[in-house]
């Protein structure tokens, strides 16, 4: 995989850090990834 940086403001963070915390994600990669996922499945939805 190809990584990349990504800055957020800090609530969003522990938001995305309390997912992870309940197992919903294994790690804030996996999240991130999904949410992605998400986002572009949903963008060609609306297409």
């Amino acid at each position: 995989m190809d990584p990349i940086q990504v800055r957020m403001p800090i609530e969003l963070r522990k938001r995305l850090d309390k997912e992870v915390d309940k197992g919903m994600y294994t790690n804030r990669s996996e999240a991130i990834r999904s949410a992605v996922r998400n986002l572009i499945k949903n963008e060609g939805v609306q297409k």
